[in-house]
């Protein structure tokens, strides 16, 4: 009986069973979807930049700037916004109430122009803030609430040898080893010794504007008496008239006359924490002070189109939209385990595995993912690394390839993620069970690395070695210098990380050139060889594409620039079956590896030639080099359902292999590439070009290689 026929008959039996199955099928569906798509909201608390500041229309006059924590100095503005994550029905109407506040405090929330879900408040006061936020689509309504802590600083303590004092930090955690550990590493970071060598050695310019980001709880746009260094230096009588401009004997002198003040002159703890003043004096309760690695804490600092481009280049990069999926709540209750996603897909999750910690997911969603931020990658605690880039613990694997990567500088930080999520060698093995088997998008460092693409048993792949002479992997090229030119500025190099700017059609090259002089577009990097077939050698960008359409194309289901993976893994008693997965692995790799072999050019070909020849049979057995051209009968002959037969090359050539039927048909083209020098194996299993079985019969198989030629007669029985 047919598999269709059974599936009918499959259906007939038990209709009235199915009918009442699918009623309630239905009904659980309807359900499931109203619970769906109903709306959940988060009220989030946006940072606000100086660069926003100054561009946005939207920030007038009265508003200061945010890093978006939830604890805020005293007398700056908080931003609210609205967000329906439940589902993507757009907000018709937010209801916004104060539901609590400060005693005395005048603070009410108001409307932002061009902004319709956010709503700002100044905090006025310290102590606690409570905003309900009520908001319809139409898909329903629902409301949520957020508390705030309005507070002010009470300085680091302990910096240069000045004892802390309480209430500063480190008056009570300067006795926990954790905490003590941490700032042994920040106390000579730039974040604690900036402000100390400028106002002794820096720039004859450097003054009030710097001292904004220079030191701790200084005011941003805005008058306000939150403790910080202004306010503290006013109340001691410290002023930098008197002491302007930058020479050696200005930090002794505040040291010495005015010791309390260094606990305030630097970016101490509370610039990323949160002013402390509620979380001393509340008895510790850790709610009012916060923890995050998100990135309005480095952007309100960073974000300077003089000081600190980072941020901006940060925005128009791909680490500022990470992409979620509901897969990543994997309820695994805190296990660190080599397929937990979130260890490249969170900000917060890098940061957890670079520490040893595992991130719980339970009940994880869209609301509280975070992006890849300036603290993802650097310790703003800082460290001897360079740029304060994390440590990794030693011998540790982000994903499950089972490689640390070493010997790379700067870039292992970088290929902790982008890199094949498996090891190749046994994951081919495993059965194809759905479209995300693979190596997930980003193999970028294994590729660079000439590693971990599938081989089929003969020779190996060839590896242009970048990775011999550019010091810092990922960083050297990447991250060159961004463009002067405003329309590539902070889009390429720098933290935008990209090296094309799709707008402008520029290749950002500034790294390359160092070794490839003259070299501006990556289309001028030519190949060594005609390897897609085309009949032209043109750059290897163009090769690798051919190369990888030509591959998609002997792959089910045949002819089309597609792949279906679902007939990859049915097939499973076709005799080339692990070979059919192991070119898919490598066209996966290569394909959603985006640099189209930039990375390791020759590697990338090798697979992609090596992969197309293993599935109709062909394997470079050797690179011997043999005396003559040779053809050899096929064995064994007659052949049911395989045979094989051998060529030799003693020089590189363009080879053609084809099969005919006895009419002068051809059957199949077994291949149509250049090859090396060397000796190789043909492993024919009877097919033609859609994969399908041929009928018995005499059949001829012919090379072309250069001006040699040859043609042998071969007998299919069955």
């Amino acid at each position: 009986m047919s598999l269709k026929k059974k599936m009918l008959n499959t259906n007939n039996l038990g209709g009235i069973t199915m009918k009442r199955t699918g009623t309630f099928i239905l009904f659980v569906l309807f359900c499931t979807g109203i619970l769906i798509s109903a709306p959940r909201v988060k009220i989030v608390t946006e940072y606000i930049t100086p660069q926003m500041l100054a561009t946005n229309s939207a920030f007038t006059a009265d508003s200061t700037v945010a890093t978006g924590l939830r604890t805020v100095a005293r007398g700056t503005y908080v931003y609210l916004r609205a967000w329906n994550f439940g589902d993507t029905t757009s907000i018709q109407s937010a209801t916004w109430t104060m539901l609590v506040k400060p005693g005395g405090s005048t603070a009410t929330l108001a409307g932002i122009t061009g902004l319709p879900t956010w709503q700002k408040f100044k905090a006025d006061l310290s102590g606690t803030y409570q905003v309900q936020v009520s908001v319809t689509t139409s898909s329903g309504s629902k409301d949520t609430t957020v508390t705030i802590y309005g507070s002010t600083f009470v300085g680091t303590g302990g910096f240069d040898n000045v004892p802390a004092v309480f209430p500063n930090c480190m008056s009570c955690h300067g006795t926990t080893p954790q905490f003590t550990a941490i700032f042994d590493r920040w106390k000579v970071s730039k974040h604690a010794t900036t402000f100390k060598s400028k106002i002794t050695a820096g720039p004859t310019s450097y003054g009030i504007e710097q001292f904004r980001v220079h030191t701790l709880g200084y005011n941003h746009f805005n008058i306000t008496n939150n403790n910080g260094f202004d306010d503290k230096a006013t109340e001691l009588g410290w002023n930098w008239t008197n002491y302007a401009p930058p020479k050696p004997a200005n930090w002794d002198s505040l040291k010495n006359r005015f010791p309390s003040l260094v606990a305030f002159a630097n970016v101490g703890c509370e610039s990323c924490h949160g002013p402390g003043n509620e979380h001393v004096f509340g008895g510790g309760d850790t709610n009012m002070i916060m923890k995050s690695v998100d990135e309005g804490n480095c952007g309100k600092c960073h974000d300077s189109p003089h000081l600190g481009p980072e941020f901006a280049q940060w925005k128009n990069a791909r680490h500022s939209k990470v992409i979620w999926s509901s897969s990543f709540a994997q309820n695994n209750n805190g296990t660190n385990n080599l397929d937990n996603c979130i260890r490249c897909h969170d900000g917060q999750g890098y940061v957890n595995f670079t520490k040893g910690i595992g991130t719980n997911t339970n009940g994880k969603t869209v609301a509280s993912h975070e992006m890849v931020t300036c603290a993802t990658c650097h310790d703003p605690h800082g460290n001897t690394n360079n740029a304060s880039l994390r440590n990794r613990p030693a011998g540790s694997d982000t994903l499950a390839n089972g490689y640390h990567y070493t010997n790379v500088g700067s870039g292992a930080t970088c290929m902790d993620c982008h890199k094949s999520r498996r090891n190749t060698m046994t994951y081919v093995n495993t059965k194809i069970t759905s479209g995300n088997w693979g190596p997930h998008h980003n193999s970028q460092a294994d590729i660079y690395l000439g590693q971990n693409l599938a081989t089929f048993g003969g020779a190996p792949y060839r590896s242009t070695q970048h990775f011999t002479f550019l010091q810092n992997a990922c960083v050297t090229c990447h991250m060159a210098p961004t463009d002067t030119a405003s329309a590539n500025k902070d889009k390429v190099g720098g933290h935008a990380l990209y090296l094309h700017n799709e707008e402008t059609n520029y290749d950002h090259l500034k790294a390359c050139q160092t070794c490839h002089f003259g070299k501006t577009r990556f289309d001028q990097f030519i190949a060594d060889a005609d390897y897609d077939g085309d009949g032209t050698t043109e750059s290897w960008i163009m090769e690798t594409k051919g190369s990888l359409t030509r591959l998609a194309m002997a792959l089910p289901p045949y002819g089309v620039d597609s792949v279906a993976w679902q007939l990859l893994g049915a097939d499973t008693l076709n005799p080339n079956h692990l070979n059919m997965k192991k070119a898919y692995i490598n066209y996966l790799s290569i394909r959603d590896g985006s640099e189209f072999g930039m990375h390791n050019a020759k590697y990338v070909i090798d697979a992609l030639v090596a992969s197309r020849n293993a599935i109709v049979g062909i394997v470079n057995v050797s690179y011997e080099v043999p005396q003559k051209f040779e053809l050899t009968q096929n064995y064994p002959n007659p052949f049911n359902p395989t045979t094989k037969f051998k060529f030799s090359l003693p020089k590189e050539t363009d080879v053609t292999i084809a099969v005919f039927d006895i009419t002068g048909r051809v059957v199949k083209v077994l291949a149509r590439d250049k090859f090396t020098a060397g000796k190789y194996e043909v492993d024919w299993n009877g097919t033609n070009e859609m994969n399908a079985k041929i009928a018995s019969g005499v059949y001829f198989y012919r090379i072309v290689a250069g001006s040699y030629s040859d043609v042998k007669k071969m007998i299919l029985l069955k």
